[in-house]
């Protein structure tokens, strides 16, 4: 490899690290057989099939250069960082040969702002496009839309992309404009609602024409970062839910805040990202998506942060034990899903299982069933009545939070039962 690329791609990968807002690619394209590779559903990006295949993608930037200075970002152009940037047919040629040596599957593109949004759209494009059509290449390609950018290329980098982002950053407009005074939530929603359209023209295109091109056929994602800001769970949830009624929004991203400005005074000295409280949204995400609970369901005024002892699933529960027990043999398919230690897969299961006879605890652990957490919260043929309105929430809670008991050694007992000065309990 050229110094200068390994360089150019050693600097650019670094400054790219800090975009979590990329996953599986969420679309299949075949290849014909006269074009380089194919993208598959089940993903991309450093994650795993389920044969156990990991798969990955060039994730880079085009550029880290930027005429921005958001306080949280490191490739601020306060920023005293090695500056990198690729020419479009040096990254083209890269992501080739990357992929012919089996060493990606795709590629993440983002970039710093040079000049202006429509300049620095207008090279990312052309690198898919160029990949498409020059290269035939077909496998996972993954933008990241520029906030401010034009219609026109927002339209045309659907055209080559599988998968379209545009990054809210901050939860509420008013962090955003003390954070990342350069930008505002007009300027990051314009080419979110430019992908919107161009999603929607795509399928009624398609229902029209066999061949009509797919736009963006993964749809979109955004990425917020918690924990720069004030911003509680319950602002962040609700705009998420917001984000989730448009027809094109496949995800959205937690990023927990990493301190790398340590000298900017309006960002808050943490010493460790807020990893915990990343998680916890996480897993809200998962029960508003997957689970049919509804965000004031999760969080409200009265509790606008999410429990960090306990997952959001289990902290419902114990603030509704009105609901609870349920009877496993007889409840529906959506009261299920509620049950704390029953996941969608479980629940499914349970449904069609119960046709063919009345379950007991066996069957429920050999469908996955996290039986600790479950076993306060339903009935059935072998199981105590032993549930949270016997124990309470508050039992419930200590039970499942307590630090586990270290394991006495065997080695142990035997020295303690020896020794005469070591009395026995």
């Amino acid at each position: 490899m050229n110094p200068n690329i390994f360089d150019k791609l050693k600097t650019l990968a670094e400054a790219a690290k800090f975009d979590v807002s990329c996953a599986s690619s969420g679309t299949t394209r075949n290849n014909p057989g006269n074009n380089l590779g194919s993208a598959a559903g089940w993903g991309i990006c450093h994650s795993f099939t389920e044969d156990g295949r990991c798969v990955s993608l060039l994730k880079i930037m085009l550029t880290n250069h930027c005429i921005y200075d958001c306080a949280y970002c490191m490739n601020r152009r306060s920023n005293d960082v090695p500056r990198s940037t690729f020419a479009v047919s040096e990254l083209v040629e890269l992501t080739i040969e990357f992929y012919r040596r089996n060493y990606i599957e795709g590629l993440f593109l983002s970039s710093g702002i040079v000049r202006n949004a429509d300049y620095t759209m207008e090279r990312m494009v052309r690198v898919a496009k160029d990949l498409r059509l020059i290269h035939r290449y077909n496998g996972y390609i993954h933008l990241k839309s520029i906030p401010g950018a034009g219609r026109e290329l927002v339209a045309e980098a659907g055209l080559y992309a599988d998968r379209l982002s545009c990054n809210i950053e901050m939860p509420s407009e008013e962090s955003l404009r003390i954070i990342a005074p350069d930008k505002d939530y007009q300027s990051v929603y314009r080419p979110m609602h430019y992908i919107q359209q161009g999603f929607l023209q795509g399928a009624e295109d398609k229902k029209k024409y066999r061949h009509a091109p797919r736009f963006a056929p993964a749809g979109q994602s955004t990425q917020m970062i918690i924990g720069a800001s004030p911003d509680d769970d319950n602002r962040i949830l609700h705009l998420a839910n917001d984000l989730y009624q448009r027809p094109a929004m496949k995800r959205v991203y937690y990023s927990g805040y990493i301190h790398v400005n340590t000298y900017d005074t309006r960002l808050p000295a943490l010493t460790t990202p807020p990893l915990v409280r990343e998680n916890r949204l996480y897993q809200a995400d998962w029960l508003m998506r997957f689970y049919q609970f509804k965000v004031d369901e999760i969080v409200d005024e009265s509790h606008p942060n999410l429990d960090l002892e306990i997952d959001p699933k289990l902290s419902w529960a114990l603030r509704h034990p009105e609901t609870f027990p349920v009877n496993v043999n007889t409840a529906d398919y959506e009261t299920i899903l509620r049950i704390p230690g029953i996941g969608v897969k479980s629940a499914k299961l349970i449904v069609s299982s119960r046709r063919f006879g009345r379950l007991t605890s066996d069957n429920l652990k050999k469908m996955g069933v996290v039986m600790k957490r479950a076993a306060y919260f339903i009935t059935c043929n072998e199981l105590p009545t032993f549930t949270v309105q016997e124990a309470g929430p508050e039992y419930i809670r200590k039970a499942l939070t307590a630090p586990k008991k270290k394991k006495t050694d065997d080695r142990q007992l035997i020295i303690q039962f020896d020794n005469p000065l070591i009395p026995n309990s």
